[in-house]
């Protein structure tokens, strides 16, 4: 078996995408008058808090306590754990962020945006980027006819996910990967529109109830994304996230043409 070319050039167009859309977002939001610093802080925040806060509370709930396991064994139970862990994780790091660090750039509202670029595109850099580069090296050692290379040093378990991994590179449908581009859109617009909930419910006050409503948004669509997942096609999933950031978007938009000040 072997990987299509088409697949590894898809691969290669969705990585490009991963770490160029990051640099035009921060380009373009500067020349619109935004500071450079809410970007890389939406960088930090989004390493700190999904990528180590995160997973530690993780590893605690799902693996040590006893209720992880029915967690774990419950698609629904699944999709409200996780879709609350990254609310609650996420939109507490915004806020947290605009309350400290950017408390002085609070006066430019096109910072919220600037923010939100920031903590969307280092998520795709380091979920959708890395993530490829490493699906294109092996498909070319798979190509190569050089799996012993990957295979070699893989023993039990590790060995078992390498397989599934391996496997699922040759059976992929290569326009499946350009679903990854798709999907980096609209997580990059969810954490923009974010972005602007939680910033006005810090700097406006009696907006403080836009932060829950941050929280409980976020929530909803990783939830719903965990559970359409297990039963639709992925093109169906992409399509119906579209459709949830747009109406994202509609409600962002309001809230900002109401209280921003540009």
């Amino acid at each position: 078996m072997s990987v299509p070319t088409l697949s590894i050039v898809f691969m290669a167009l969705a990585t490009l995408f991963a770490f160029a859309i990051p640099v035009v977002l921060l380009i373009y939001y500067r020349k619109k008058g935004a500071d450079i610093l809410p970007f890389f802080i939406g960088c930090a925040v989004f390493v700190i808090f999904a990528l180590f806060l995160e997973p530690l509370m993780h590893q605690l709930v799902l693996k040590v306590l006893p209720v992880g396991k029915t967690i774990m064994g419950n698609t629904l139970l699944y999709a409200l754990y996780g879709g609350l862990a990254a609310g609650v994780f996420e939109e507490t790091g915004r806020f947290l962020a605009f309350k400290t660090v950017l408390k002085k750039k609070l006066g430019n509202d096109r910072n919220a945006l600037m923010y939100g670029a920031g903590h969307g595109g280092i998520e795709a850099i380091l979920v959708l980027g890395f993530a490829y580069i490493g699906n294109i090296v092996m498909s070319v050692l798979i190509n190569a006819g050089q799996t012993d290379l990957l295979t070699a040093t893989a023993t039990g378990e590790a060995a078992e996910q390498l397989k599934t991994v391996l496997d699922s590179l040759t059976a992929t449908a290569p326009y499946t990967y350009l679903l990854g581009i798709v999907e980096r859109i609209v997580a990059i617009t969810t954490h923009i529109c974010l972005s602007v909930l939680v910033w006005f419910a810090v700097k406006k006050p009696g907006k403080g109830w836009l932060f829950p409503l941050a929280i409980l948004l976020h929530a909803a669509l990783d939830g719903i994304l965990v559970i359409l997942a297990a039963h639709l096609p992925a093109a169906a999933v992409e399509g119906c996230l579209v459709v949830m950031a747009l109406g994202l978007v509609l409600l962002a938009r309001a809230v900002w043409k109401k209280n921003a000040e540009i």
